[in-house]
């Protein structure tokens, strides 16, 4: 396992100081927590408080405060429910006494059902695409005014049509990206959703800025996630490629709404996901 991918899961896979309390860590770089870290965390902290068994299936999560990169997160699990074959957990991640995130965490015994499923788009496969680390490294070189070089990180992203970040134009609220955690990272199912989980938030609210000459880097622009849902449909392993195609339906006051899909290799449909964005228009300048 590279250094890279270790540094990610000590902050991602959260510590338990108590039956339903954990701490969590955040990379230094960043000026504010990623709202995707804080949402795998807190994932890894509910998954760890259900008893053997019980899948998470079902994830609806708020995003209050932005989050300090440089102090701890207290991540207070409550025990909602247990019942039969379904049971809850309520998260509340904190800082300085504040929830900065709050989530709730359907689980359900594992059980056999009616299957069916949307179909894979048909798209360019991940290996013959640029990886983000090399585009992002001639953009800065490109346009040192205006981009900085990038730092090396543990999750790989190929996009299989990439925007013009330089000079963006409109174009159809439509993307895909092919993502994976390159590492061995196991058999562990709790590991592989929280990564998943960790990736779900990489570039939805990119979606919803597609039709508009603006991405979340436009000076124009004051964009966070404001909440976010994710469905487990099936088992997936975050260190193999997966798809996430994506695209967003609406925008207006000031947010945008998007939905993603997960796919496997094999085109199964791994989990799907949604979330309302904040795309407001700064003021201009006089």
């Amino acid at each position: 396992m590279s250094d890279l991918l270790q540094d990610l899961l000590n902050h991602l896979e959260v510590k338990r100081i108590d039956t339903y309390l954990f701490t969590g860590s955040s990379p230094e770089r960043p000026r504010r927590i990623f709202g995707g870290q804080v949402l795998a965390q807190s994932l890894n902290a509910a998954n760890r408080s259900i008893d053997g068994g019980r899948v998470a299936h079902s994830m609806h999560a708020h995003f209050l405060r932005p989050g300090n990169p440089s102090k701890q997160i207290v991540f207070e699990v409550d025990p909602t429910r247990d019942g039969r074959s379904f049971a809850t957990r309520r998260v509340v991640a904190k800082q300085d006494g504040k929830p900065i995130f709050i989530t709730s965490v359907s689980y359900q015994e594992i059980e056999e059902g009616l299957n069916h499923q949307a179909p894979m788009p048909e798209v360019e496969g991940p290996e013959g695409l640029q990886n983000d680390f090399d585009y992002w490294t001639e953009m800065a070189a490109k346009y040192p005014d205006r981009f900085d070089a990038p730092f090396s990180q543990a999750v790989e992203r190929r996009v299989v049509k990439r925007r013009d970040y330089a000079s963006p134009q409109p174009e159809d609220a439509i993307s895909h990206m092919w993502f994976r955690v390159p590492g061995d990272l196991g058999d562990d199912a709790n590991r592989h959703q929280t990564l998943i989980a960790f990736i779900s938030d990489f570039a939805l609210l990119g979606a919803a800025l597609l039709p508009h000459p603006y991405t979340a880097a436009s000076k124009k622009i004051q964009a966070a996630s404001l909440d976010h849902a994710i469905w487990f449909h099936r088992p997936g392993r975050a260190d193999d490629y997966l798809l996430y195609s994506m695209d967003s339906p609406n925008s207006g006051g000031g947010r945008g709404f998007s939905r993603g899909q997960f796919f496997n290799r094999d085109g199964e449909l791994i989990a799907s996901t949604a979330q309302e964005s904040l795309i407001r228009l700064r003021p201009s300048s006089p």
